[in-house]
């Protein structure tokens, strides 16, 4: 059957500035890609929280399913990386597959997940910093300090050569992969935990099991303990938010129709053997029962992974340990920032509003970054941080907790839809049948999409537990409406473009890399 193709696009597309050509390898991509997910914030952060109230010491499990669910779904979004390479890669990936109406959403809402997500990470970075600074040094630092460092040092690094960022992203990545990595190995070698080596925590079926029953406490005494499931389920699958990001260097990468789809997939698939084997460790270190008994008090949560390492390693251990956690939420936060800025660009070099074209869709003359996107993020990151300050709310609850909540209900929807593009794409336009493939462009991105589609699903069911405190904040309620706002406005100007500005409208998501176009 012979190819649909798309109409031509406009001359403007002419003046499109580039982002830098050949800028980064493969490595750097992964680092990139690795860092959004940030390790270490994910294991200390996440798994307290699925060991107490979500599937006890099975949380391991958890982190099973999550890994196949989205290895499902990193095959189908690598496939079409093979053809479309954009710097808005779901936002192209998707216009293309189910068109540029619901593209245009999917890009809106792809750019606010990722504009909010480090605004998020720079709230728990300063609380860390503010914790470590008190624990360490016994000087107290307002949290606002460090977000302003955070925000000012991230500005500064994406204003040049990606490059740049990616070595600065490395090096943190690294130190916070090293450290986990010691922490499960000396349980490893030492021969395990006071409680067995739990081995039901590496069977994926137990992920859906539901923590119930009674443990003794630290001081002795019994706890009767409960939990659900989907609140496991949940925190493994956010674990992972930032991953797909891969597929939005493929323009500055070198030989992207290689780099991008090995990027994508091995990121997955590295990061879940690696969250399930560290979070399998932390708990046979402490000890199942023990684990979930800590994990009751947020006091005392992070001990689940603070306990081995300094049984093991020593005190100096868990002082570096604390020190990462500051340093990887950095480099999350900092590797958000590349990525809103290349969102932003996206949709600014298609001039979608007009105006956008010279401003947040122009590149740096000698760097090749996207400067301006990064300035103009940097400012909404700064005024998202101020005002969590001047209305007094906490850094980690609020700052932290609620814009992780928006971001994350953004990307999950987005990711579906990505997935069912790829179906659509492959199987409904008949687009490349020599890729197309049953499994590998059907089946698994339909498994991914419904896996996301449950995540979604559990998101909205314990979306209130996840925001803890923060719950009863009135910026909790607006989520859903956000979210809801800009995804049907990307929709509505879409369609006005459609009708009142054809031309604008069959740039929409049309704008690849030339040499790679439709290949």
């Amino acid at each position: 059957m012979s190819e649909i193709i798309d109409p031509p696009v406009p001359s403007g597309t002419d003046t499109v500035q580039r982002l830098k050509p050949n800028a980064v390898g493969l490595v750097g991509v992964l680092f990139m890609a690795v860092a959004t997910a940030a390790p270490i914030t994910a294991m200390v952060g996440n798994v307290p929280i699925s060991v107490g109230f979500g599937n006890g010491a099975y949380a391991p499990a958890g982190y099973f399913v999550a890994t196949i669910v989205l290895t499902l779904f990193a095959i189908g979004y690598a496939k079409m990386s093979k053809h479309i390479t954009a710097t808005g890669a779901f936002y192209g990936y998707i216009s293309h597959g189910l068109g540029r109406i619901v593209g245009l959403g999917a890009g809106f809402l792809t750019a606010l997940a990722y504009m909010v997500f480090e605004a998020s990470l720079i709230g728990i970075f300063s609380f860390f910093g503010n914790d470590l600074f008190s624990s360490l040094f016994n000087i107290h630092v307002p949290w606002i300090v460090f977000a302003l460092v955070m925000l000012a040092i991230n500005a500064v690094l994406t204003y040049f050569d990606i490059n740049l960022a990616a070595k600065v992203l490395g090096v943190f990545l690294i130190t916070e992969i090293v450290m986990l990595a010691l922490m499960a190995l000396s349980v490893l070698f030492t021969g395990g935990g006071p409680q067995g080596w739990s081995w039901g925590s590496l069977n994926p079926i137990n992920g859906f099991h539901s923590l119930s029953g009674v443990v003794a406490g630290p001081d002795g005494s019994l706890i009767t303990v409960a939990g659900s499931a989907g609140v496991g389920l949940f925190f493994a699958f956010w674990s992972w938010v930032g991953f797909e990001s891969s597929a939005m260097y493929g323009e500055e990468s070198r030989n992207p129709k290689k780099i991008i789809p090995i990027a994508v997939v091995s990121s997955v698939i590295g990061i879940g053997v690696f969250y399930v084997l560290v979070s399998w460790l932390a708990i046979v270190g402490t000890g199942p029962e023990n684990a979930v008994a800590l994990a009751q008090d947020s006091a005392t949560a992070g001990n689940i992974f603070f306990n081995p390492v300094h049984e093991h390693l020593g005190q100096w251990a868990v002082d570096l340990f604390k020190i990462l956690l500051m340093t990887g939420s950095f480099a999350c936060g900092m590797a958000f920032h590349n990525c809103a800025a290349r969102y932003l660009y996206a949709l600014g070099r298609e001039d979608v509003i007009p105006g956008m074209r010279k401003t947040l869709g122009a590149t740096h003359p000698v760097h090749g970054s996207p400067h301006i996107a990064g300035f103009v993020q940097t400012g909404f990151a700064t005024l998202v941080v101020l005002f969590f300050e001047f209305t007094q709310r906490d850094p980690y609850t609020g700052l932290y907790g609620l814009m992780a909540l928006l971001g994350t209900t953004a990307i999950m929807i987005v990711q579906a839809l990505a997935a069912f593009s790829v179906i659509s794409y492959f199987h409904v336009q008949k687009r490349h049948p020599e890729t197309a493939n049953w499994f590998s462009t059907f089946l698994a991105p339909l498994l991914g999409g419904l896996g996301m589609v449950y995540v979604i699903y559990l998101l909205a069911k314990n979306a209130s537990f996840a925001a803890g405190a923060a719950a009863t904040d009135w910026i909790f309620a607006a989520i859903p409406w956000v979210v809801a706002v800009v995804g049907i406005g990307g929709v509505l100007w879409a369609l006005l473009l459609k009708f009142r500005d054809p031309q604008r409208y069959a740039e929409l998501g049309r704008t690849v890399l030339e040499e790679a176009h439709e290949r």
